[in-house]
């Protein structure tokens, strides 16, 4: 029990420091009807609300038998998907989203277990219909980086 407070304690410590951080935003423009400044605030909020939650109640989290434990490969797992979030990060405006997308979307597929050609596929088609879901129907602009010469 000691363990999980600590960690809602760090969690929420996080959240108030990047809520520090996106407080003074101000952009040029805004082309999003939530802005880029709400927008971090927002998800910041909701996380300290859960993590606030988990501070203080009563009982503990238990894991059920069918619940995987919090063991060596799970935490290697975890590892390796925050290094893939971090390399998405650094490859979403010089590579473009949709590539960007394809190239953390394999690995990610095969470290959860996936076989190699669904997780391009899924990869690919997920990519390029979360593109079009953002740019076109919600005209949400996203970088297309590399494959910039196939726009207008």
């Amino acid at each position: 029990m000691i363990m999980q407070r600590i960690f809602a304690s760090v969690l929420l410590l996080a959240c108030a420091i990047l809520a520090a951080m996106a407080w003074p935003y101000q952009a040029a423009y805004s082309y999003e009807p939530v802005g880029p400044r709400a927008y971090p605030l927002l998800m910041l909020g909701l996380l300290a609300l859960a993590s606030l939650y988990m501070l203080i109640r009563p009982a503990p989290i238990v894991l059920k038998d069918d619940e995987q434990p919090l063991d060596a490969p799970t935490l290697k797992k975890i590892g390796a998907c925050i290094l893939l979030l971090l390399i998405f990060a650094g490859l979403f405006e010089p590579a473009g989203f949709i590539i960007a997308s394809i190239v953390i979307g394999i690995p990610m597929g095969r470290l959860y277990g996936g076989r190699w050609v669904p997780s391009i596929v899924c990869a690919v088609v997920m990519s390029i219909g979360l593109y079009l879901l953002f740019d076109k129907v919600m005209d949400v602009p996203l970088p297309l980086g590399l494959l910039s010469v196939l726009e207008n």
